[in-house]
Parts: C-alpha cells; sequence; structure tokens
C-alpha cells in the first residue's frame, strides 16, 4: 500500500478517538467531576496516539510537515461532523460547509506543487 494511503488510513483511525477523547465525555460523562472525563479521555487518547505517531512518521516520506498537517485538519473535520451531528445530537449547519471549504483551499495550496499547479 502506498505511503499516502496508509497515512491517510491511520489519521482517521486516529481521529475517531481523538474525537471521542476530546468530546465524547461531553454526553457520557456529563454528570461525573471533569477529573474522571480527563483520565477517561487521556486512556483514549492513548490509542489516538498509538496511530497518530506511525501515520506522521509513514507520511512524512512523501508529504511536508504542512502538507500533513492540513491533511490531518481536513480529516479531523470530516470525522467530528458526522460525530456531532449522530453521537452528540448536534444540528448539522452550513457553517460545516463553509468551513469544508476553507479547507478545501488549504488543501489546494499546501499540496498545489505536487499537483503542477
Amino acid at each position: 500500500m502506498q505511503p499516502t494511503l496508509i497515512t491517510i488510513s491511520l489519521l482517521l483511525c486516529s481521529n475517531v478517538f481523538m474525537t471521542f477523547a476530546w468530546y465524547g465525555h461531553l454526553k457520557d460523562l456529563n454528570s461525573k467531576p471533569w477529573i474522571i472525563a480527563a483520565f477517561l479521555s487521556w486512556g483514549i487518547a492513548l490509542f489516538e496516539y498509538l496511530l497518530q505517531v506511525p501515520a506522521n512518521r509513514i507520511g512524512f516520506t512523501v508529504m511536508s510537515v504542512g502538507q500533513l498537517k492540513i491533511l490531518q485538519e481536513v480529516i479531523t473535520l470530516s470525522v467530528f461532523v458526522p460525530f456531532a451531528f449522530y453521537y452528540l445530537k448536534e444540528p448539522l449547519k452550513l457553517d460545516y460547509l463553509w468551513a469544508g471549504l476553507c479547507m478545501l483551499g488549504a488543501v489546494f495550496f499546501m499540496f498545489r506543487s505536487k499537483l503542477g499547479a
């Protein structure tokens, strides 16, 4: 498998853990003390890092750090929006679309040298 596909796959999985670590406690542990949520989130974040660190190391063989960061942010938004809508029952807003379009612009500028533009 290509390093780019491996990187994207690992970052997608990493972001699922990250999103639950950062926001899952808002639904499930809202009535518990914050310290419990913090320790549980740290435990979940361990799995995030076990995927994210190799993803960045593999990705760095074919991408710059800036490209990796923008890729990470796009994946974060693509994981977060369904999470917020389906899991947290947040309303789906056009603001997500506008944010996504801005991110696509960032992707274009970070990867335009590889696109030949």
